[in-house]
């Protein structure tokens, strides 16, 4: 203390009284948080509320970790945005007889298959599914004002095969003179110019059938398994790609991984398709892939079964039925056709069960797939059991199958802008 006198003696008098102040100010500040902290904590203390609260560890911060959606990009989405489908979703379907009378001699063109289960539809069994299941769906609507969308029945299969029409230039005739007697007898279709207008068809010629017809071509939805975005008459922000199926019998158990003993297995015709060749080239001779550039020495099926991984490669068209064969029977696709927009691409994430090599790089397939580690794989075979449900047909639709999966689609594809009618 004496330091401190002595030093405050020797300051100037003015100098002095205002050091002391400011240090008495700083006090009396100080006293008055001090009181206030005491007071505050007093009274916390002496509150029941908060009792507990004293001896309880911090809170942990809440933290949303996120959901596994498995093959889906988003699960919870989808399925919330299915739901609202399923209620409030309503198609319209042109009855055989809204159109002239110039097509009552064609009425079995526009309606069901008789018999779509016939193994010789083959290629042609989504297309005639599609419609046998509409109809038996929720989803008909008999007052046209309250559909979002309206359904052209005809079929381009039954076309090819009816010999008065059967040439794609007499196929586009018949569907261009149909669209244009149901523009010009109902009003539905000239509210949209077409937009909200939509036919199905997996034949090969079904791009050729609307190719006569502007407003079809242009403006209506195109429901086909020839999804190539490579492809004239394809256009992927308008169209939908229907997935390709084959009447397989039900699979209720299948060959578990460890059962599979071969690597590769594809089985198919090699002339309209060089990649095929390739293949055949490179590993037509490997026992650990089985590669067949016609019918194997043993049941089709069997090579699914057996293998681990099965190719789906582009031929004639990007589609085959090798993809939903491979998922029927619990085999990875491996898909190797450029260009190919894959069926529900927008609900399904098909990297986490499928994979997809370009065509430039078919030399390395083989150690692109002995790269994937049993990890993986496992993932990948796990995912495709959960999508199965999605490649198969029933004639009364029902759950997450191959029609309410595309229906999903087309209710994506749905307008509120309609001209007035």
């Amino acid at each position: 203390m004496k330091p401190v006198c002595l030093f405050l003696n020797k300051m100037p008098k003015l100098k002095r009284r205002l050091l002391l102040t400011v240090l008495l100010l700083l006090a009396v500040s100080s006293a008055s948080w001090l009181a206030i902290f005491l007071l505050h904590s007093s009274e916390e203390q002496g509150s029941p509320s908060n009792l507990g609260r004293l001896s309880a560890s911090p809170p942990t911060p809440h933290i949303t970790l996120p959901v596994d959606s498995g093959p889906y990009h988003n699960w919870q989405l989808f399925a919330a945005d299915f739901e609202d489908m399923i209620q409030s979703f309503k198609i319209y379907v042109y009855p055989t007889n809204s159109a002239s009378s110039s097509f009552a001699s064609s009425a079995s063109i526009f309606l069901p298959h008789p018999n779509p289960f016939d193994p010789i539809l083959g290629n042609y069994f989504s297309e005639h599914m599609f419609k046998l299941s509409l109809l038996s769906s929720s989803l008909i609507t008999t007052n046209p004002e309250k559909a979002h969308l309206f359904f052209l029945p005809f079929s381009v299969n039954l076309l090819r095969n009816d010999p008065r029409v059967h040439s794609e230039p007499s196929i586009a005739d018949f569907v261009a003179r149909y669209t244009t007697s149901i523009s010009q007898d109902l009003p539905f279709w000239n509210a949209s110019l077409g937009s909200d207008h939509f036919y199905a068809c997996c034949h090969s010629v079904c791009r050729e059938a609307s190719s006569k017809h502007f407003g079809l071509r242009n403006n209506a939805i195109q429901l086909t398994c020839s999804s190539s975005y490579f492809q004239r008459f394809y256009v992927t922000h308008k169209d939908v790609a229907l997935p390709q199926v084959w009447p397989r019998p039900p699979q209720h158990a299948l060959n578990p991984p460890h059962a599979r003993d071969k690597l590769v297995y594809f089985a198919g015709r090699i002339q309209n398709s060089n990649i095929r060749q390739q293949l055949v080239d490179l590993w037509g001779n490997d026992t650990y892939m089985d590669i067949f550039p016609s019918q194997p020495s043993y049941p089709y099926e069997e090579g699914f079964r057996r293998s681990k991984y099965c190719l789906h490669v582009k031929g004639y068209e990007v589609n085959t039925a090798r993809v939903s064969d491979a998922i029927h029977y619990g085999c990875i696709p491996v898909i190797i056709s450029n260009h190919y927009e894959l069926p529900f691409a927008n609900v399904l994430d098909w990297s986490k069960f499928s994979v997809i090599v370009n065509n430039g790089d078919v030399a390395l397939l083989k150690r692109t797939l002995l790269s994937i580690t049993r990890r993986k794989y496992m993932s990948m075979y796990h995912n495709l059991c959960k999508v199965r449900r999605h490649f198969v047909w029933h004639e009364t639709p029902k759950g997450y199958d191959s029609f309410y999966m595309t229906a999903y689609q087309l209710w994506l594809k749905r307008s509120s802008l309609r001209l007035s009618s």
